[in-house]
């Protein structure tokens, strides 16, 4: 039963669906917790031990964040790979490509591919360069996020590859969340008139809510 919803496009389209869920809620809360930045060192630095503690004394010394980073991991796999199979399989039922574009098609639908690579490389070079500190371009200091991100953010290329990867993440989300709703069935003619506003005002409250951290640090607001 398993395999042949997994084998089935609506199958697949619901494990993206799902997958894609699980990660914005991630998205929302990692947002909540990098703004913390803005009260000082000693907020989002207690914030970042914190993590590590939730659930204590049930739950051992992080294993409460190592069980959301295994669930975000099985999320990413999941969706990465049912979006690379549905667009195989997309290309094979029609093999020649269309002589004009759709003209109802948004700028996010055609770019959701792109998007979706570029994220991919920026979630590899992220976790380098904050959690483990292979590539931080400053003296990596661990369970120290406020100094970390703000040697990152003093550097041109941490600036532009994070803010590049906010704008196709908020593209992302605009539509995906969409196409999310009408893969589980929530969407309909009327609903929709409140789906689309939810995710672009979503989309943009993400992408505002990222940015504003490299621009403060950039600006000297955060130092």
């Amino acid at each position: 039963m398993t395999r042949t919803l997994w084998d089935s496009t609506i199958g697949k389209k619901t494990v993206m669906a799902v997958s894609g869920l699980i990660m914005l809620l991630y998205l929302v809360a990692h947002m909540v917790g990098n703004l913390k930045i803005f009260f000082g060192p000693e907020e989002i630095n207690h914030y970042a031990h914190w993590l590590r503690t939730v659930g204590e004394p049930f739950m051992h010394y992080e294993w409460t964040l190592w069980l959301v980073r295994v669930v975000l991991v099985v999320a990413v796999v999941a969706h990465a790979t049912s979006a690379y199979q549905l667009s195989r399989r997309d290309i094979k039922a029609r093999p020649t490509k269309y002589v004009h574009k759709k003209p109802e098609a948004s700028f996010a639908t055609r770019t959701m591919r792109w998007g979706g690579v570029i994220l991919a490389l920026f979630i590899v070079w992220h976790i380098l360069d904050l959690t483990t500190g292979t590539v931080h371009p400053g003296n990596y200091q661990h369970l120290h996020p406020y100094q970390n991100i703000i040697d990152t953010f003093s550097t041109w290329y941490g600036n532009v590859i994070y803010i590049v990867a906010v704008l196709a993440l908020g593209l992302h989300v605009r539509h995906g969340l969409w196409s999310a709703a009408q893969t589980l069935g929530v969407g309909t003619a009327a609903r929709d008139r409140v789906l689309k506003p939810l995710a672009n005002g979503l989309a943009l409250v993400l992408v505002v809510g990222f940015v504003s951290v490299p621009v403060a640090v950039m600006t000297g607001l955060v130092s």
